[in-house]
């Protein structure tokens, strides 16, 4: 448990919050390994935890049809994943996946729940911590559909050059 409470008082996600909070996260915090191309979670399971990367790193991806999953971004230590502990109906989605061993604290998001919703104090500086990892996960989604029309928006012209001959 002290290796538990140390990282979490050191993660940079956590450096405005005072320290009688960190110690009541520290009491739902477990720490939790992945294999290489083990998932962590799956899109539509229940999101029940807030993750704080250790060692490794995680691909968050989504499932296209007809060419599998496509990763929209690969996280490593030092960053956090999910929030969707946070809002009904508590379900994740995307996929989530180690791509080499990684090292993970996870807490739980139901008891994160309650103490946004009794200390509004470290609610604020949570929500505010999470709306800034989401606007860079969908700064990095948009790069990554950028990257993906690019490859494709020709297809449809190389398509039409063969039917006319």
């Amino acid at each position: 448990m002290d290796t538990i409470k140390k990282y979490i008082k050191e993660h940079p996600f956590f450096q405005d919050f005072q320290a009688e909070q960190l110690d009541k996260i520290v009491e739902f915090a477990s720490h939790m390994s992945f294999d290489p191309d083990q998932y962590v979670f799956r899109d539509g399971e229940e999101a029940n935890a807030f993750f704080l990367i250790m060692k490794g790193i995680i691909s968050l991806e989504v499932h296209a049809p007809n060419r599998g999953p496509v990763s929209i971004e690969w996280i490593s230590a030092g960053d956090v994943m999910g929030w969707s502990w946070l809002y009904p109906p508590h379900r994740w989605h995307f996929d989530a996946r180690a791509k080499e061993e990684t090292h993970v604290i996870i807490l739980n998001g139901k008891k994160l729940r309650e103490m946004i919703e009794e200390d509004h104090e470290f609610g604020y500086y949570m929500l505010r911590k999470i709306a800034r990892v989401v606007e860079d996960r969908l700064q990095a989604t948009r790069v990554k559909m950028m990257q993906v029309y690019d490859i494709y928006k020709d297809v449809g012209k190389t398509r039409s050059k063969w039917n006319e001959s």
